[in-house]
């Protein structure tokens, strides 16, 4: 296929590039700016919220996956966000997917977020099934942007399908994932030794693998699909994964559950601490079923490559400063 690929400059789309390369289709990338990807075509297409027709760029094209995302940015809160939010993750969404049913696109991919469902996981793992509910302008505007891509497809010959995963990580990681390999590596004393939470998590690769996946076979039964690696882990547990991938001891220690609570509600830290202590589990297995596909790697080894990219750049970051 010949498969158009929007935020292809990404955390994701540097992933994906050579995945869909490596089965064999032809990628063209839709670039905000010129960035020199090799071996890829790419066209400027600039914000894509600015974007009134798509058409020059969808001619020829088999596939879509949509990755371009507006993410939370510091300092901007409230309605601000909300709008920002809406005017990438749902709008501009909504006439892409319009304009690819128009051409004769015949498979579109979005990736969403499970933060369209929520932010916590209630006793159990949340499903397909569960109603959304939404926390934050993120994760409404990609509720929003699922719908908008249904809307256009309806009725037409493009198959569409949203995916939300959990927490990305691997190479390039960047926020709190980054923030907390950071802390593993410098042997940073963490008071997480008796937290017993559940959180899914899935490696930039392997959600890579299944987009492509959703890419390549018409789906049987309606999305939106939750997708992920397994099993959830506790971030005590995490902890212990990304010192093991470091060569690292993992430096933990318990401080008793109802202070991590009493923090969790502090304004400056609560929010950290509420995402290090709470649950996030997903249960992915429907889009396991119905694309008959499984996670190229497993969990540990998925971990332990993250690990190893973040102790190899640091190790140069050190080596360059004379440290």
């Amino acid at each position: 296929m010949r498969v158009l690929v929007t935020g292809a400059g990404g955390f994701v789309g540097r992933a994906l590039l050579p995945a869909l390369e490596a089965r064999g289709h032809a990628v063209v990338a839709a670039v905000r700016r010129p960035l020199g990807l090799p071996d890829v075509a790419e066209v400027v297409v600039g914000d894509i919220a600015t974007v009134a027709d798509w058409r020059p760029w969808l001619e020829g094209i088999d596939a879509v996956a949509h990755l371009a995302a507006w993410v939370h940015r510091p300092g901007l809160r409230g309605a601000g966000a909300d709008r920002a939010a809406h005017a990438v993750n749902a709008e501009a969404t909504g006439r892409l997917a319009a304009a690819a049913a128009a051409a004769g696109v015949r498979r579109f991919v979005f990736l969403s977020s499970v933060k369209a469902l929520g932010d916590a996981s209630p006793g159990r793992p949340l499903t397909d099934a569960d109603p959304p509910a939404p926390t934050d302008a993120y994760g409404r505007s990609k509720l929003e942007g699922e719908r908008r891509l249904a809307a256009a497809a309806a009725g037409t010959g493009m198959a569409a399908v949203s995916l939300r995963p959990p927490l990305v990580h691997g190479p390039g990681v960047t926020a709190n994932f980054r923030t907390l390999l950071r802390a593993v590596e410098r042997g940073l004393p963490l008071p997480l030794a008796a937290v017993r939470n559940r959180r899914s998590l899935i490696h930039v690769g392997t959600l890579a693998d299944a987009v492509v996946r959703a890419l390549e076979r018409p789906e049987t039964e309606p999305g939106p699909y939750l997708v992920a690696d397994t099993p959830a882990l506790s971030t005590a547990d995490l902890v212990r994964a990304l010192a093991t991938g470091m060569g690292r001891e993992a430096r933990l220690w318990p401080l008793p559950p109802a202070l991590l609570a009493a923090a969790a509600g502090l304004p400056r830290v609560g929010g950290a601490v509420a995402r290090l202590t709470g649950d996030l589990e997903i249960d992915g297995s429907r889009f396991r079923r119905v694309y008959d596909w499984q996670p190229p790697l497993p969990q540990d080894e998925a971990l332990r490559r993250t690990a190893a990219w973040y102790a190899g750049v640091s190790g140069r970051s050190r080596a360059g400063s004379g440290s």
